[in-house]
């Protein structure tokens, strides 16, 4: 029997709905790459995130500046690190006599020829983590060493307080 006009459309019609959609890889494959290509160009490896340890306490200041990102020297109760790494023991630093201690200088050198940029005039930039109840004598002995090694924009790390309303 011959089918009408009629039912040839609504045939058609009905068997549109029933049709697979299928997924555009190519369009997706785009978007992917971009992000790729976006996050491999925003992250940089070179960024320091001061990461505090919980056994030191910062001192607390009203300091408005945030942190730059910088070379980090962190003073443990047992260790002087820079930049996460162990450059010496905080018992041998404390038994050396003089005001340069030549193992930090040493590490302190190696990362200034690490680094592209060439020195500014006023020095490398450095951030010092250190306890509050550090010795002054022993602050003095790391803030010459770096000095020293070229590293004369010292920063010392800190927390800031809370304002307190008037």
């Amino acid at each position: 029997m011959k089918e009408s006009a009629r039912a040839k459309r609504l045939k058609r019609h009905y068997g549109r709905g029933k049709q697979q959609s299928k997924l555009n890889l190519v369009s997706l494959m785009d978007i992917f790459t971009i992000l790729v290509f976006f996050l491999m160009v925003n992250s940089s490896s070179d960024v320091q995130v001061l990461n505090q340890d919980n056994a030191i306490k910062l001192p607390e200041s009203t300091a408005e500046r945030p942190p730059g990102d910088v070379l980090a020297l962190t003073v443990t109760a047992n260790d002087i690190l820079v930049n996460g790494r162990v450059v010496t023991q905080l018992s041998e630093f404390q038994a050396f006599d003089g005001e340069v201690e030549p193992t930090l200088k040493e590490e302190l050198d190696y990362q200034a020829g690490r680094a592209s940029k060439p020195a500014p005039e006023v020095g490398r930039p450095i951030t010092i983590l250190a306890d509050r109840e550090l010795p002054y004598d022993l602050l003095k002995k790391i803030m010459s060493t770096c000095v020293d090694a070229g590293y004369a924009a010292i920063s010392l790390a800190v927390n800031q307080k809370a304002e307190q309303g008037a």
